[in-house]
């Protein structure tokens, strides 16, 4: 029975897709391409870089008193041990509350990749309509959202055309900040070219990509 209702459900899939224009995009890739996007992944990255560093340095200090008092116990009584046990509970609390706090299923690591991709999401998602409506889309699958795509004509993949999208607007948006204050002519140019090499890196991964 459970066999016969799922070649149904992939027959009714099937009748879907064959009456509606199929789209695929590739989210992962655009979001890698956004240069807004990999320089705030690239200060979260650091930021990470400097709270493992802060943990281990903690995680270095515990082993050192933990050794100390194993070697130093016998010698210590009373009131003693026990203030030197509580250093060492009390460091090794520490060091695992800070690591779940930060490194956890809800630490503020997960936390700031969340804050840090949902604009780009936004702009994706939006990106992805205006194309979808400009080329009659029905339905619109993302490869980078567990699907498994086997094969992929090349004219069902608007990655391309989501990517170009996006990096036109940012330079819309580049464009018409040029004379905001607070920002100079350099950092101008600097954005410009960072789009312009975005670009760049685009085409020369299409390329590759159609050669496989």
């Amino acid at each position: 029975m459970k066999k016969f209702q799922l070649l149904i459900a992939l027959f009714c899939f099937s009748v879907a897709l064959n009456a509606q224009k199929i789209g695929v995009v590739d989210t992962d890739y655009i979001l890698s391409k956004l240069p807004q996007y990999k320089e705030a992944e690239s200060r979260l990255n650091e930021q990470i870089a400097n709270w493992q560093n802060e943990i281990q340095a903690l995680q270095t200090e515990y082993n050192k008193k933990n050794a100390a008092l194993e070697n130093e116990k016998v010698l210590l009584i009373g009131d003693q041990l026990k203030i030197r046990q509580k250093e060492v509970d009390d460091l090794d609390k520490k060091i695992k509350t800070m690591i779940n706090n930060r490194f956890g299923s809800m630490g503020e690591i997960n936390n700031a990749r969340s804050n840090l991709t949902k604009p780009f999401q936004d702009q994706i998602w939006n990106a992805i309509k205006t194309v979808s409506e400009k080329n009659t889309l029905g339905i619109v699958l993302d490869k980078s959202n567990n699907i498994s795509v086997i094969f992929l004509d090349k004219r069902y993949d608007y990655t391309d055309k989501v990517l170009d999208l996006l990096l036109k607007n940012s330079n819309s948006k580049a464009v018409e900040s040029k004379n905001s204050p607070g920002r100079s002519a350099s950092e101008i140019r600097e954005e410009k070219l960072k789009i312009m090499n975005a670009k760049q890196d685009a085409r020369v991964e299409e390329q590759a990509r159609k050669k496989k």
